[in-house]
């Protein structure tokens, strides 16, 4: 049976915010039914990037065509570094989760580059029925908890970060897919994701775009500005938190850096 993933209107492919929050839903949509064929473990993991970047690269060249893509599962021919807009996508994001029905903690990235700087983006969280966006950038909720959270890996959480933790007397609170982790934030179910020693463009671009709309602090570990569409497209660390932990934050990766 073929996936009928529906025709946008013609709003919806003008409009970036609103384009990318369709690709990521109809995107999340198709995950969600290559998880009800019947496959398990590496079956399934390859079945899901598959289904998901083709879909993504299908419909970016019937809806725009003239822009150029950088996905995770595709062939970067460095068309993109000539391009006046690039769509940088991660088709499923949190592939181990996705794997292991019924986990939700996986996502579906679509951002969009132009002139320097991310200009829109979405997450889909298919599993949860939530798909956040910069054209209708979320609100983040006051803080419930009296400690600072912040989100980790729940297979492989760095050792700087149980320092940073240690720190700022926070708890860590594991889960699966680096998007994921970052709409924790915007969700109040963490309050900071700090990451270090390992990631791509990719995995941050779409998330990072939503996080700043909804008017979160985002920069490298080292403070500086996260750049995209480079020629060399791995970019291993990432800081997303609320605003009041940005400093306390930065203060300690500074002196005691990402090794410990």
């Amino acid at each position: 049976m073929t996936f009928d993933a529906g025709i946008p209107s013609p709003e919806v492919v003008a409009d970036d915010h609103a384009l990318a929050a369709w690709l990521a839903e109809v995107a999340g949509r198709r995950l969600l039914e290559v998880r009800e064929e019947g496959l398990t473990g590496k079956e399934l993991k390859d079945a899901g990037d598959r289904a998901a970047h083709e879909l993504l690269m299908s419909l970016l060249a019937e809806h725009r065509p003239q822009d150029a893509v950088l996905s995770e599962e595709g062939k970067d021919d460095k068309a993109r570094l000539g391009a006046d807009k690039v769509w940088i996508v991660d088709p499923l994001d949190g592939t181990r989760e996705f794997s292991e029905p019924p986990r939700d903690d996986w996502a579906v990235h679509v951002a969009l580059w132009q002139a320097g700087d991310l200009i829109a983006g979405a997450v889909a969280q298919p599993a949860l029925g939530e798909t956040f966006s910069t054209g209708n950038p979320p609100v983040v909720p006051a803080r419930t908890s009296t400690r600072p959270r912040i989100a980790v890996s729940r297979s492989r959480p760095p050792a700087f970060v149980e320092a940073l933790a240690a720190e700022l007397d926070a708890e860590l609170v594991p889960m699966g897919s680096a998007g994921v982790k970052m709409m924790s934030v915007v969700r109040d179910v963490a309050d900071a994701y700090v990451h270090a020693g390992g990631q791509y463009e990719w995995d941050s671009a779409a998330p990072v775009a939503v996080a700043r709309a909804a008017g979160l602090f985002t920069s490298r570990v080292d403070g500086s500005d996260l750049v995209y569409n480079q020629d060399d497209v791995y970019l291993p660390d990432v800081v997303v938190c609320r605003p009041e932990l940005s400093e306390q934050i930065l203060a300690f990766v500074a002196s005691h850096g990402t090794e410990a």
